[in-house]
């Protein structure tokens, strides 16, 4: 299986994360977010696809926003406000918080 996780390296659930994927055998794309962000419009794919209101997929000390366009242009424009880990399969995508929520996507 393949995956993809956007990764931050520094937090412990997103390596918890990416340890539960290769434990589980899948072919791993790690995308260091801060480093290599997500366009808008990859965001709002991602977040359609798994069902997550981009709202619900900011970092809890993130600004306030009122709107999921808001949520996008934020993490649009500071990466560092996107909660993760955020992961795709081909079964979907899940914001991986905690890691065991890889499951339904494995």
């Amino acid at each position: 299986m393949k995956a993809t996780i956007w990764h931050n390296p520094r937090c412990s659930k997103s390596r918890q994360a990416l340890a539960l994927l290769e434990e589980g055998g899948a072919s791993v794309t790690v995308v260091e977010y801060l480093k290599a962000p997500p366009t808008r419009d990859e965001l709002a794919r991602l977040y359609a696809r798994g069902g997550i209101a981009p709202r619900d997929a900011l970092r809890k000390d993130a600004p306030a926003v009122d709107s999921d366009a808001a949520a996008l242009d934020l993490m649009a424009s500071d990466p560092a406000t996107i909660e993760r880990p955020l992961v795709e399969t081909e079964k979907g995508v899940v914001l991986a918080r905690p890691p065991e929520r890889l499951r339904d996507i494995l």
